[in-house]
């Protein structure tokens, strides 16, 4: 606590004023939470002071960079023999600048001694404020347009820098961010930049991003979400429970109707909503997932047989993951196809494609389609 409390002190992050009636003063709050490292062991204990809530906001939103986007540099990476290295920005949204006024009470046990019963004017952005993500991407944006990069108009968390035959990628996703770069020199050089503006720290060649556990092996990367897989696995509390072969009984088709609620629909949907991030690797569930989700509003005892069906197949295949390798073969291929009128109550058809870039899987979902088919064609 004193070490995040000292931080903000250093980055200026606010002064103190007399409180007076007409302020509208807002909490501070303590967090702290646990960061693990890829095998599931602690890597240490964080702490984060962040203000409770926010008014008078603008724009609150903050892009985050695609799946496919991610898989897509990496296969070019590979394809390229490109460096790969993962940065994370310490304290990224103190970074963002206020354009509102705010105040906010003194976080507890850190209340000055001769002033304690001042508030905060604070001067820059602190997490909990609505406006923080916007502000801090913004500003990033901002600096690596500066510097080089040019913005993909596709993914706007992906950044391109050509300049020459140096040539360089950079993805973020928040406060985490991968950089591929054609030569050593050239990510040295981008993230002393970086560094002169951020307070960056350098995570080495890539190894653990977003859950994903990468594994390279020459030319080819291993995508793996294992650990994850067995917290889910944990959080459903089917730690013993028997595998099976397949993620879904292909036979019966799930209906909103068909059995009794399920009592417990909060467990329902955190398992279902975790079981969608799953899919970041694990495309052989895509369907499965879909299905059950379909029915996070209002769960039944079918639905959660269902779910627990694909946590069931989990218990077997939780060394499964996603193979990216080099591409010799630039082109594009995609393949889908559809059921006929599947849903039993609304009639609307399920849709599934995959697109390879050359032999290398890149995107894949499973989806209802939004109208009803009169036809099969």
């Amino acid at each position: 606590m004193t070490l995040e409390f000292n931080a903000l002190i250093k980055n200026k992050t606010w002064e103190l004023v007399p409180r007076q009636p007409h302020m509208n003063v807002l909490h501070s709050l303590w967090l702290f939470h646990h960061k693990y490292k890829s095998n599931g062991t602690l890597e240490r204990y964080k702490t984060r002071l962040v203000c409770d809530g926010s008014i008078d906001c603008g724009d609150t939103f903050s892009s985050v960079v695609k799946p496919t986007t991610i898989r897509t540099v990496l296969s070019l990476a590979l394809s390229q023999s490109l460096k790969i290295h993962q940065l994370d920005v310490i304290n990224a949204f103190l970074d963002g600048n206020l354009h509102e006024t705010f105040y906010m009470y003194q976080p507890m046990g850190f209340r000055h001694k001769h002033f304690p019963d001042q508030v905060f004017l604070l001067k820059k952005l602190l997490y909990g404020l609505k406006q923080a993500p916007h502000a801090w991407y913004q500003q990033f944006t901002d600096f690596v347009i500066s510097i080089g990069f040019r913005q993909s108009r596709y993914d706007h968390s992906l950044f391109v820098y050509h300049h020459g035959t140096d040539v360089a990628y950079l993805l973020i996703y928040v406060d985490d961010i991968i950089l591929t770069t054609s030569t050593d020199y050239l990510r040295d050089r981008l993230m002393c930049r970086l560094g002169d503006e951020f307070a960056m720290k350098d995570l080495g060649p890539l190894s653990h991003f977003l859950g994903v556990q990468v594994t390279r092996m020459g030319n080819s990367m291993f995508l793996s979400q294992q650990q994850y897989t067995n917290d889910i696995i944990e959080r459903a509390g089917m730690t013993s429970c028997n595998p099976v072969a397949t993620p879904v009984d292909c036979n019966p088709k799930l209906s909103a109707t068909s059995s009794p609620e399920f009592d417990y629909p909060t467990q329902y949907r955190s398992l279902a909503g975790a079981l969608q991030y799953l899919t970041f690797t694990r495309l052989d569930i895509s369907y499965a997932v879909q299905q059950v989700c379909m029915y996070m509003h209002s769960p039944r005892l079918d639905h959660w047989n269902a779910l627990k069906r694909v946590i069931r197949y989990l218990k077997g295949t939780t060394s499964f993951g996603l193979t990216l390798g080099s591409v010799g073969d630039f082109s594009l291929r995609a393949y889908t196809d559809a059921d006929w009128a599947g849903c039993p109550n609304t009639r609307r058809s399920t849709s599934g494609y995959y697109v390879y870039l050359g032999s290398t899987l890149l995107s894949w979902s499973s989806e209802r389609q939004a109208v009803v088919s009169r036809s099969s064609t």
